[in-house]
């Protein structure tokens, strides 16, 4: 087959409509997919393109397609990773110039996963170094320029800054992040995609590299709830999903009133409430109400300080005792050392109160309740103000990761939906979040909400 057309800002599921219809190839596709990458003028969206690879898991597919044998709905579908995944053969340097072990062995268990479903690997994203910011910059491979920016370049959000940008542009379907304290939401909300955190244990982490053991979790970006659905189905070895669109009709929404609208800016809470709006036409409940386990969870954090930091610390200490820190992001380096700080027993303190944080909201998530609350508070900042003060880093980091890393000290599952935009054309979105493992609603209700969520409008296209 010849003359693929172009799939530029093609969802998953558009891809492997055509694909399945047989107009085109997965090698037309993967081929296409590799020159909207080479061809891209950010070369800070992408760390490695993997040509080899793709054309032979393309050519595998397009046999797979001809025979009438696909091994899922996304089989010859294009995906990116974050650079801390594993990939056979690829050094997996995770947004870093310190980490040279040589090249893996054999891909992450995720990528083994999404393989088996015959999603074809086109290459590595950029990300923040370990993993360990929320707003996106890296530099020792440049940072990503969020598409969305109309006065001067503004930050990617992170730590998937690589994969978020690279589906907004459309140069992906899909691109696979990890979220600790916001990576995969965060990026989302900031490039107006779709970006889903599963909860604990629900997708394997095996050959990723960790910023927290304890924290760390696995997403999607994307540009459809659909296409998250597809992906999650795939990550969990199914070669077609096991739920079904749910209803918005009788959804309780608990929306906090507290700590998450401290600092808010006017077009993220005005765009959140008229969605909600919508949402309540289309049948859903509005429970406003404190939730007093939010402000018990970053009280705890400010008092004893952070689960992330300390394992961060414990993962890295050894590093840091060599010269490799002059070769890392000072804000990194400052982030990690700061880990040192926790000690024997305040760490004692934090992992006794999280289960009990967990089991004391365990009663909300009934099987017809989400929390809903805007997923940062505000858009985008510019970069080059983050870059020139440290200091404002520092707090504007810290703001960034506010509303998400709450979810993921409880093991909430989440997905971020785009809500429109404020004055200067910056995304905004609303984050839907369910209990430990409540994945299955979680996803199911979103694919009812998206559409009444997201702001028709608005373009949802920056380029």
């Amino acid at each position: 087959m010849t003359g693929a057309p172009d799939f530029t800002g093609r969802s998953a599921l558009q891809i492997a409509a055509v694909l399945a219809a047989g107009t085109v190839d997965a090698v037309a596709v993967a081929d296409a997919t590799l020159k909207g990458i080479a061809d891209c003028p950010d070369k800070a969206v992408f760390t490695a393109t993997m040509l080899e690879r793709a054309r032979r898991e393309a050519a595998a597919s397009a046999v797979r397609h001809r025979d009438g044998r696909p091994l899922s709905l996304l089989d010859g579908v294009p995906v990116a990773w974050k650079d801390l995944f594993d990939l056979q053969g690829e050094v997996t340097r995770a947004g870093s110039l310190v980490l040279d072990d040589g090249a893996a062995d054999a891909d992450a268990a995720l990528v083994t996963r999404l393989a088996e479903a015959g999603m074809v690997t086109v290459g590595k994203v950029n990300m923040t170094e370990f993993a360990y910011s929320g707003l996106g910059l890296n530099p020792h491979y440049g940072t990503p320029v969020n598409p969305w920016s109309r006065d001067e370049p503004r930050a990617p959000g992170g730590s998937s800054s690589g994969s978020a940008v690279a589906v907004a542009l459309g140069l992906v379907p899909i691109a696979i992040g990890s979220d600790t304290g916001g990576s995969v939401r965060i990026p989302a909300a900031f490039n107006g995609v779709i970006g889903y955190k599963s909860s604990g244990g629900r997708w394997p982490l095996a050959g990723g590299f960790p910023l927290s053991r304890t924290l760390d979790t696995a997403g999607v970006l994307c540009r459809s709830v659909v296409d998250a659905v597809l992906v999650d189905a795939a990550a969990r070895g199914l070669a077609a999903p096991d739920l079904r669109r749910g209803s918005l009709k009788g959804l309780r929404l608990i929306v906090p009133t507290n700590v998450i609208w401290d600092g808010i800016e006017p077009a993220v809470a005005q765009n959140f409430e008229a969605a909600l709006a919508r949402m309540v036409l289309a049948g859903a409940i509005v429970d406003r109400r404190v939730l007093p386990s939010l402000d018990a969870v970053l009280a705890l954090s400010a008092k004893h300080g952070a689960l992330a930091a300390l394992e961060a610390y414990d993962l890295h200490k050894e590093r840091l005792a060599t010269e490799a820190p002059h070769r890392m992001d000072r804000r990194v380096v400052a982030r990690l050392r700061a880990g040192a700080a926790i000690g024997a027993a305040a760490e004692a303190t934090i992992r006794a109160a999280r289960p009990q944080m967990i089991a004391e909201l365990a009663p909300i998530f009934d099987g017809s309740t989400l929390i809903a609350f805007p997923t940062v508070p505000h858009v985008a900042p510019k970069i080059a103000a983050l870059e020139a003060d440290d200091d404002l880093f520092v707090a504007t980091n810290l703001k960034t990761l506010r509303n998400t890393l709450i979810g993921n000290f409880l093991d909430w599952c989440g997905v971020s939906i785009p809500t429109g935009f404020d004055a200067s054309g910056l995304p905004t979105a609303l984050l839907l979040s369910g209990g430990p493992g409540r994945d299955d609603h979680l996803l199911a209700t979103a694919l009812a909400a998206e559409p009444v969520i997201r702001d028709a409008t608005h373009q949802t296209d920056p380029r």
